[in-house]
């Protein structure tokens, strides 16, 4: 019989899980446990789970459908599963807050990330409840954000990576791949019924509906709201620490404090086939 708990970490997300063990196969309670867990919880931590990358793969298959990224190096045999890696050679470039993969019209339902190299101090991640910061805001923003439509682009996102040498050429199929999208600046979450801002500073470019100028500024205002400390929790990794985050309704960020040292993640991504929506 499944001991599985679930403890709060923040008032507005995050929950960290125990009296379960990843690398096994899960039973229906358990599965239908966590999916419960993560609707309530919008991100899911997990200590102590040495999972294999056949393991990883099985579990994740449990949640979506993994998906490929093209834009990153995959484990060998394993073309879903994405090495994120960074060392005094490779510093990491992400540095800004987002929600995964906006640029598509069906973003990732999540991802689970798995810790394989861990610093000896720095790297956590930081992630926010986007339904936490749309109801701390006042009905009257709430009700004028809720008619405007936000436009997305892999381009804008990427443009570090574009711009190194060979980086446009490396990324032309992603790029033709990705044309420009739009999503409302409120969506709902399609288990919870929970609204949510759904614009990021890293894929977001700006609200369709508004001068350039006002778009600026109102991006500008929820960008720094999303983030504020009451909407977000932290995370510290440990070795095979596991994060299960709802892309559907967060936002994170990696803290980059520990370069030079060495940080490896392995981090599989679910689609759900769910473009988001207002309603």
């Amino acid at each position: 019989m499944s001991m599985l708990t679930v403890s709060a970490v923040s008032g507005a997300l995050g929950g960290l899980v125990s009296g379960i063990n990843l690398c096994a196969p899960l039973t229906t309670s358990e599965v239908s446990a966590l999916k419960a867990a993560l609707a309530e919880y919008q991100v899911l931590f997990f200590r102590n789970q040495s999972i294999s990358p056949d393991d990883h793969l099985r579990l994740a298959e449990l949640f979506g459908r993994p998906q490929l990224h093209e834009a990153y190096p995959h484990v060998a045999g394993h073309p879903e599963l994405t090495i994120l890696e960074n060392d005094r050679e490779n510093p990491s470039k992400i540095e800004v807050w987002h929600t995964d993969m906006t640029f598509r019209p069906c973003p990732p339902l999540g991802s689970i990330l798995h810790g394989v190299i861990i610093p000896e101090r720095g790297g956590d991640t930081l992630f926010a409840s986007l339904s936490a910061a749309y109801d701390s805001l006042s009905s009257h923003l709430q009700i004028f954000l809720e008619g405007l439509t936000a436009v997305h682009d892999f381009t804008y996102g990427f443009k570090e990576s574009l711009a190194e040498p060979g980086g446009r050429e490396r990324l032309a199929e992603m790029v033709a791949d990705n044309p420009p999208v739009e999503h409302p600046v409120v969506i709902q979450h399609p288990i919870t019924k929970r609204k949510g801002l759904y614009v990021n500073a890293l894929f977001t470019t700006h609200i369709k509906e508004l001068q350039r100028s006002e778009s600026d500024a109102i991006l500008s205002y929820l960008y720094r709201h999303i983030v504020l400390p009451e909407h977000c929790c932290r995370f510290s990794w440990e070795p095979d620490s596991i994060a299960f985050w709802d892309n559907r309704i967060t936002q994170h960020k990696p803290v980059n404090d520990y370069w030079p040292q060495h940080r490896r993640m392995q981090r599989i991504t679910l689609d759900d086939g769910v473009r988001p929506s207002a309603h």
